[in-house]
Formats: C-alpha cells, sequence, structure tokens
C-alpha cells in the first residue's frame, strides 16, 4: 500500500509479503528515502535523485511502487557504507540530515548508505 502525505512532501510504501515484508518513507523535505527490511533487521537510507526517482506530485499518476522498488533493488545498485550506531554525536547527526519519519522508521537499526 502507499499513502502519500502531500502537505508533508512524504510518501510511504507497505510491502506486505512475508520474509519480503518491508516499510519506505520517500521524504522529500529532507532529500532521502529509507527502507526498513523487516527480514534484515536493517533500515538502508538513499538520497533521492531526481533522474531516477519521480517527484511527489507524479506518483499518483505513475506505476510507481513498481517501477521505483525494481530500480531501488537493482544488481546494479551497491550499498557501501555501514554507519554504526556507537557514537551519539553521529546518530544526532544522521537524524538531523534524515528527518524524524526516517528517525522513526529506524531508530535502533543498523544504517546502510
Amino acid at each position: 500500500t502507499m499513502t502519500i502525505h502531500n502537505e508533508k512532501n512524504l510518501a510511504e510504501v507497505h510491502v506486505t509479503s512475508g520474509v519480503y515484508s518491508s516499510d519506505t518513507i520517500f521524504d522529500y523535505s529532507h532529500g532521502y528515502i529509507a527502507t526498513r527490511l523487516f527480514s534484515r533487521s536493517a533500515c538502508f537510507i538513499l538520497q533521492i535523485n531526481k533522474d531516477y526517482i519521480p517527484e511527489l506530485q507524479e506518483i499518483g499518476r505513475l506505476a510507481f511502487e513498481r517501477m521505483t522498488m525494481k530500480a531501488l533493488y537493482s544488481p546494479n545498485n551497491v550499498w557501501v557504507q555501514f554507519q554504526s550506531g556507537h557514537s551519539l554525536f553521529g546518530r544526532i547527526k544522521d537524524w538531523i540530515t534524515y528527518g524524524k519519519p526516517i528517525e522513526r522508521l529506524c531508530a535502533g537499526l543498523p544504517l546502510y548508505g
């Protein structure tokens, strides 16, 4: 399912599919996408690239969920950085950068970006 919050410049995608279940937030205000994979107890964060990710206003008329998920989980995309949660200052800096919606989704999980 997808929920679009135009007033918050935010879209939420919930995929319920057994071990492949996930929640994704597209936060256009902060410019990041975060996906929480429940089977891996991890959160993957990607900066929005406007060449590949449509504007929030376009989502309603596109087959957005299907196209974006294929691009996000493409074998061409490699998650290369692990940010440990041991540094309090680093964690605060992350949440300021990523915003409250992504913090609520990913708090307490390893972050991969």
